[in-house]
């Protein structure tokens, strides 16, 4: 809605606005885009209109979603799926994202697969086989050695130490 608004304080037409993206009828002229920059980042958000910069997000947008918010496993790999979602062939996308963000594709994938499973660990609703089903990893063992390369500790030991420092703020 604060994108919207901006726009129409400012005179813009747009044809549409969706999260992270906004398609104008015209160009935006220096003056306006500088005002609408300005509004962006006071109501906390920011305005990039470097393609790479945005096709980078996109990246990032659609391995998130993948990670934290679709439930099905995608039925290709990873390169695969980012390529037919984006419109883009892999390789120009991972060198892209590697160029700008310093990190390949597949670790960003990883580090965020991590994440998700320790927040599932934290949640301490389901046990690391179900966790690991969750995930589509193709076992336990695999899981736990992927946790261990990216955080340095087993899972196990990851859910002591959530469950110690819960007793030690119980304690309190």
């Amino acid at each position: 809605m604060v994108v919207k608004a901006e726009l129409e304080k400012l005179g813009v037409r747009y044809v549409d606005v969706k999260i992270g993206e906004v398609n104008t009828v015209e160009d935006i002229p220096k003056d306006k885009l500088d005002q609408l920059d300005t509004a962006l980042k006071k109501a906390g958000l920011l305005l990039m209109d470097d393609k790479k910069s945005i096709l980078v997000e996109k990246i990032k947008a659609a391995v998130i979603e993948l990670v934290h918010y679709t439930e099905e496993q995608i039925k290709t790999n990873l390169s695969d799926y980012l390529s037919e979602e984006l419109n883009y062939d892999y390789t120009y996308l991972a060198n892209l994202f590697s160029e700008v963000k310093g990190i390949t594709i597949e670790k960003f994938y990883l580090t965020h697969k991590i994440e998700k499973v320790k927040e599932l660990i934290v949640y301490d609703e389901l046990n690391l086989s179900e966790i690991a089903y969750k995930m589509h990893y193709s076992s336990v063992s695999h899981l736990s050695n992927q946790f261990k390369k990216i955080t340095g500790l087993s899972p196990s030991h990851f859910k002591k130490l959530k469950n110690k420092r819960r007793r030690t703020l119980e304690d309190v």
